[in-house]
């Protein structure tokens, strides 16, 4: 496995439309392997294709039991063409962050529920119910596959002001990429 390196915004790479992944084969399943690695060394619970420059349909989301993931050891979701089948009514609020936005925060309301629709990491087609931090990890990193970031679901005064603060950054010469 090897660690890639996380585009940080604003880069236009990460407002890109990803194509679909006509099957999860040998190259995808390393992507995804990788994908893993590089989000724990982070550290995060989840990472988008494109937020390593690949403009595929692929999330990894890993949460560990202290994530409210259950008791259980940690299970690693490998997905590639998500696609949402049902949300609830129900709304809830988490302060997310995202890899490709290091030391931003914002609430963003989202489902509090979800059923998704993807390939595994062996092309089996799978579907979960998820809800709380799980569900909202999912919608975070599937957003990412539509070209939008937590701050797109954020008010227009907020973005601006993390986009200004991550764009001086770039300016002052700090390194463009995250962490690999």
């Amino acid at each position: 496995m090897a660690k890639l390196e996380i585009i940080i915004a604003p880069d236009p790479r990460l407002k890109r439309v990803c194509k679909p992944v006509a099957r999860v084969d040998a190259r995808i399943r390393k992507l995804m392997d990788d994908m893993l690695e590089t989000m724990h060394a982070a550290p995060g619970i989840g990472l988008a294709a494109p937020q390593v420059g690949v403009a595929e349909r692929i999330i990894v989301v890993e949460l560990d039991a202290a994530d409210g993931d259950g008791d259980g050891p940690r299970r690693p979701y490998f997905m590639a063409n998500p696609e949402l089948l049902w949300t609830s009514e129900e709304r809830t609020t988490y302060d997310e962050g995202c890899l490709s936005l290091p030391d931003h925060y914002a609430d963003v309301v989202r489902p509090a529920s979800v059923r998704v629709r993807y390939l595994d990491h062996d092309n089996e087609s799978r579907e979960v119910e998820a809800d709380g931090l799980l569900a909202t990890c999912i919608q975070h990193e599937m957003d990412h596959l539509d070209g939008v970031l937590f701050v797109d679901r954020i008010s227009t005064l907020k973005r601006g002001i993390i986009l200004r603060k991550l764009r001086k950054t770039h300016k002052s010469g700090a390194p463009a990429l995250a962490r690999p």
